[in-house]
Parts: structure tokens; sequence; C-alpha cells
């Protein structure tokens, strides 16, 4: 293993026993909640908009060390972006996730997030790492249902 795939891996573990942004909003109108029935995961988003800006960012929830990290790591990297930023960040994490893309020089804008891009991988683990990302883009459209990624 790679230092960088151990530096990786401890930036992951250390967002999975320290989740950033882990709570509820109480008085929120977008939230939304997801599960992954085959490993269990589960994840609420709640957030808060303002001006086209995604000033607050929670998420709650019980998940493997991935969906974990994952979720953690996005709220840490979506609080203060524009509205916007989320479609695109979205996109170029899922490309990582799914190993459509291999030249990390195109995720230099993702910053940390990069640290997922061993789940293309183990592609049983991509519905894990992106869980928290599809929950979120439900909480924003303010979908009722459930999101799965059944």
């Amino acid at each position: 293993m790679s230092d960088l795939d151990e530096l990786y891996q401890e930036v992951i573990l250390d967002h999975t026993k320290n989740p950033r942004n882990y709570g509820k909003l109480e008085a929120t109108i977008h939230q939304a909640e997801g599960n992954n029935p085959l490993c269990g995961d589960r994840v609420a988003i709640s957030l808060k908009i303002d001006n086209g800006l995604i000033n607050e960012i929670y998420f709650e929830g019980k998940g493997c060390a991935i969906s974990t990290a994952s979720a953690s790591m996005m709220t840490e990297f979506l609080k203060g972006k524009k509205l916007e930023d989320f479609h695109l960040t979205f996109e170029r994490f899922h490309n990582l996730v799914t190993g459509k893309v291999n030249s990390s020089d195109q995720f230099v804008e993702i910053g940390k997030l990069i640290a997922f891009r061993g789940v293309a991988d183990f592609p049983v683990r991509v519905k894990c790492a992106t869980l928290a990302w599809h929950t979120l883009k439900a909480a924003i459209e303010k979908q009722e249902q459930p999101v799965t990624t059944e």
C-alpha cells in the first residue's frame, strides 16, 4: 500500500470515528432520509439554504465506515458552498467512486474527497459512499420518499 493510500485510509477512519456536522437542524425545510438495505446504512440529511448557499448541513445515522465518512466529508466540503456547486461536486465524486475517470488530476476541486478513489475497486461499496449524496440531492429537491440504494 502506498503512503498516499495510507493517508486516505487515515482520513476516512478519522471521519468515521469523529464525524463532522453530526446532528440535526430542528427548523429546516430541506431534509431527507436514505438507506442502503444491502449494507444496513441509514442516513438523514438536514440543511439550510440561504440565497443559494448551503449555510448549514448536518447528518445523522448509522452505517459502515465508508458511509459515515462520506456523509461527514460531504457536509464538511459543501458547507458554505453554492447550491450549484453541489451538483458538480456530486458528479465528480460519483465518477471518482465508480472509476469512470482514472486521473486524479481531474479531481483537484474535490479536496479530501479524493480519499474515496479506492472505492472504485470495490463496486459493492459505491452505494455506501454515495448514499449521503443521493440523500442530500433528495433533500434539496424536497423529495418526501426515503432514498434507497436498491
